[in-house]
């Protein structure tokens, strides 16, 4: 038997890098699931850096990982750019090394500042490369990329103006398993008489928001907000006295730092009021949850707000700017809502028209392409590094 017979027999070998942020690494968990579904005998080993997001999650997920010493460029000082720039060598060295352990059939980058050492190691060392761009506004490191890997995905209409057109292919934003799993058994439209607000700030919560919901929902005198039940992620830094503050107020709320299981909260959620991360935005699609956006103030070239206004425009979510969201707007929007449930249920529909769950399966079929295995849509040929 030749040596690409045995391995076209035996499974993809898929290396994935990127991460740092659950806006990255979940997308990444998504795809590494489709494939390990559709061919249990491929491998997965994921590159990233020693961040506990990273490191913790994948542990969880039951997925290897690798990781390589690397620091990021983007709106650093003076110092920690020239300690940045100082370190490339070293992790696209160390790239070159796990690479050449793991053999990859393919490289996935999923974007972040790691993936940029690591996808440029595999292009030198031959193997076929595929960057998925989760934002509407494509990041640094993705940006640069996509000049020289083989193929680019993206998740929302309008991204490919950042990149080589022939490169480009819509796939949509991976969602996981898990939360695939929740909206296929879903009870479509159906709503509990007290609604449940889930307050979601993104992996690092956020302070601004917190304060918002807080005083929206506690310190104004609005009856109708009374029949609200919250869940509210608020990060380390605010967990204490959000939940205190719930609690004097009479208030039944469930308080964390960070959710680790988000079906279990997906599930009880009616409504959000939350940042505007592609990949929570695209698991409100596939869940059909309608949503009010309040996009962080300082995500690069504001992409958070791009993300937003397709949803926006599709009529599943409202958006409001941090610096112009009161309590009282806050209030009386989540009031209006409230009191007009055939809205929410509208948007909520709006919400599931514009989801992709097909996404995942879309990617693996390029990654198998790329490497020139059976079991995607077309047949190619392409090498695997050299040990």
């Amino acid at each position: 038997m030749s040596a690409l017979t045995q391995r076209q027999k035996s499974g993809l070998r898929l290396l994935i890098t990127g991460g740092g942020t659950g806006g990255h690494l979940f997308p990444a968990v998504a795809a590494a699931q489709a494939l390990r579904t559709r061919q249990p005998e491929s491998e997965v080993l994921f590159v990233g850096t020693r961040r506990k997001i990273d490191t913790t999650s994948l542990d969880r997920y039951g997925f290897a990982n690798s990781s390589i010493h690397c620091y990021g460029l983007k709106g650093k000082s003076i110092t920690e750019l020239v300690k940045a720039l100082a370190v490339l060598p070293i992790s696209f060295l160390e790239a070159v090394a796990v690479i050449r352990r793991f053999r990859p059939d393919v490289a996935l980058g999923v974007g972040g500042y790691v993936t940029g050492p690591v996808m440029l190691a595999a292009r030198i060392l031959g193997v076929p490369t595929i960057i998925h761009e989760q934002n509407s506004v494509p990041g640094l490191a993705n940006r640069k990329l996509g000049k020289i890997v083989d193929h680019i995905c993206i998740s929302l209409p309008g991204s490919e103006k950042y990149f080589p057109q022939q490169k480009v292919q819509f796939t949509g934003n991976p969602v996981r398993k898990d939360i695939l799993e929740l909206a296929a058994g879903a009870i479509p439209d159906d709503m509990a008489e007290t609604l449940t607000l889930l307050v979601l700030g993104g992996s690092q919560g956020a302070h601004g928001l917190n304060k918002i919901v807080t005083e929206a929902l506690c310190d104004l005198d609005r009856k109708p907000l009374s029949g609200f039940s919250v869940i509210h992620q608020t990060g380390n830094a605010d967990a204490g006295w959000v939940e205190e503050k719930y609690c004097s107020a009479g208030i039944k709320a469930r308080v964390a730092p960070f959710f680790q299981d988000m079906k279990e909260v997906y599930q009880k959620a009616d409504v959000l009021v939350s940042r505007a991360g592609a990949t929570t935005l695209t698991e409100l699609a596939v869940l059909g949850k309608p949503a009010i956006l309040v996009p962080y103030p300082y995500a690069a070239d504001n992409h958070q707000q791009k993300n937003a206004a397709y949803y926006v425009e599709g009529d599943g979510a409202r958006q409001f700017s941090e610096a112009e969201l009161t309590a009282e707007t806050l209030a009386d929007v989540l009031s209006t809502l409230n009191n007009d449930r055939a809205r929410l249920v509208t948007m909520g529909q709006a919400m599931r028209s514009m989801a992709r769950p097909d996404a995942a399966e879309k990617i693996i079929d390029i990654c198998i392409r790329a490497a020139g295995r059976r079991g995607g849509d077309n047949s190619s040929t392409d090498s695997r590094p050299g040990g």
